[in-house]
């Protein structure tokens, strides 16, 4: 699906495309925080110690990098949306230098992920999430309305989102207006 009709990409922001792949990594983030609440109904023995060793805590170390590439997304959505160094060392209390030391380096690939050729990185489980992630800043609306349902799906009742909860704050670009247009 591609967003412009003609083959190309609609014309999103490049913040709007960043902030896109932040829902997108709360989204993975809920969904492995979530998975670990249930006790199985074969987890524990009936001592309540656990039938398999490790595995909460793999499941936890999961969503410890998840959390992370979530915090990476959200610095990589602030400065696309025009903070510095100072503000994102300040909100995370951290120094500016130690913020572009932890942070500059997802947001390059972010701004190589913008550009990137579809078919970039096939075939390799590392690779597969870079290229998901490309895909998501080239169809922007296409992963929104995904989020959109995901959202929709996880309404706790009270809450009033509307039927486009990702998708209806996806901003884009206006064209600027030719000039040079025949009378």
């Amino acid at each position: 699906m591609t967003e412009s009709g003609a083959g190309g990409t609609a014309p999103y922001p490049d913040a709007a495309r960043a902030r896109l792949v932040t829902s997108y990594e709360a989204c993975e983030l809920a969904d492995l925080a979530r998975a670990a609440v249930p006790i199985g109904e074969h987890e524990l023995h009936p001592d309540g110690t656990t039938r398999t060793p490790g595995a909460v805590l793999a499941h936890a170390a999961r969503v410890l990098a998840a959390a992370q590439r979530f915090l990476e997304a959200a610095a990589v959505f602030e400065r696309a949306g025009g903070a510095d160094w100072q503000l994102i060392g300040a909100v995370l209390d951290m120094s500016p230098h130690t913020a572009q030391m932890r942070f500059a380096t997802p947001e390059a690939a972010f701004r190589k992920e913008l550009h990137a050729p579809e078919s970039t990185h096939p075939g390799h489980t590392a690779d597969e999430m870079t290229s998901l992630r490309a895909h998501m800043t080239r169809e922007p609306l296409e992963t929104a309305l995904d989020l959109d349902d995901w959202v929709l799906r996880h309404v706790d009742g009270n809450d009033d989102l509307g039927t486009a909860p990702v998708s209806g704050g996806l901003t884009r670009e206006h064209p600027q207006q030719h000039t040079d247009k025949p009378p």
